[in-house]
């Protein structure tokens, strides 16, 4: 499902747009205003190219692998009325995302922090540090889609019963190799 241009998967159907270009291959550590910028560069440049790839799943929230570097990984996700993530962080990598249609609402935390409650338009651009545990969903009434990236890529998520559940120190990102 992804293709090998230079040392970076790129979804086939993005390969000849303008993504390769906003992945510079020499950023293994991206923050989270620069995550923040990718996401929204990618929704609105390529909004013509992400809504050829998008597809909607009435039975899971569906997703596909945007991209993939040494240093970030982008990801483009749909989600219809009613479908939501469970509480979760990003094992301690830095993340983005924003809304390229509709609005999703989240529900979020740091740790020792309140929950606290954003809802996101079309639009609009989120970075966040690795300490942010949210879960994200589409409360509205009409079919929503974002465009996401985390920084270093590949680390697994942390689900939660609950955002009350998280700790109050998210533990240190994973050694890995070769980084």
């Amino acid at each position: 499902m992804t293709q090998t241009v230079l040392d970076c998967e790129i979804h086939p159907w993005l390969a000849e747009s303008a993504l390769p270009g906003l992945l510079p291959q020499s950023r293994l550590l991206w923050t989270p205003a620069e995550l923040a910028e990718l996401t929204h560069r990618v929704a609105s440049e390529l909004s013509g190219p992400l809504h050829e790839v998008l597809r909607f799943d009435a039975e899971q929230r569906w997703w596909a692998r945007l991209a993939l570097t040494d240093g970030v990984e982008l990801w483009l996700l749909s989600w219809l009325p009613g479908q939501h993530t469970s509480p979760h962080d990003h094992g301690g990598a830095a993340g983005s995302f924003t809304v390229l249609r509709g609005e999703l609402t989240e529900e979020y935390r740091y740790p020792g922090g309140p929950v606290r409650t954003r809802n996101h338009v079309a639009g609009k651009a989120l970075g966040f540090g690795a300490g942010r545990a949210h879960q994200v969903g589409n409360n509205g009434t009409t079919p929503a889609a974002s465009v996401h990236a985390y920084s270093p890529p590949l680390v697994p998520t942390r689900e939660y019963a609950s955002l009350a559940d998280v700790p109050s120190e998210i533990p240190p990102l994973p050694v890995i190799l070769g980084r």
